[in-house]
């Protein structure tokens, strides 16, 4: 079965910044580079959003919330999405998880200080 794992997490002062990566395994190339990849958050006591995604042909998708901050890309021959998360807010605090059709990660705990 196809597995999916975050990391880059951490705790960082607001106004730094955070690359999440999420590496993909048990799945074939041809498979990977087709699919379109998904950041999602979770704050605590909210529900689950979209971050960002990125399509096959590399076309990006931000929530309005990141735009200008956020960057993802994807390197399919890593077999890897990426999160370039900058001028980080405590608002963006939570847990980071990557999707890849129905599959998803497990996530990676993003903690921003004041």
């Amino acid at each position: 079965q196809v597995q999916l794992v975050e990391s880059g997490g951490g705790l960082v002062q607001a106004g730094g910044s955070l690359r999440l990566s999420c590496v993909a395994s048990r799945v074939t190339f041809a498979l990977f580079r087709s699919v379109t990849l998904t950041w999602y958050r979770q704050a605590p006591g909210k529900e689950r959003e979209l971050v960002a995604s990125i399509t096959d042909s590399g076309s990006e998708y931000y929530a309005d919330f990141v735009k200008g901050r956020f960057t993802i890309s994807r390197d399919n021959k890593r077999y890897t999405v990426y999160l370039q998360m900058n001028n980080l807010d405590p608002e963006d605090t939570g847990i980071y998880s990557c999707k890849m059709g129905k599959i998803w990660g497990q996530g990676t705990q993003v903690t921003v200080s004041s």
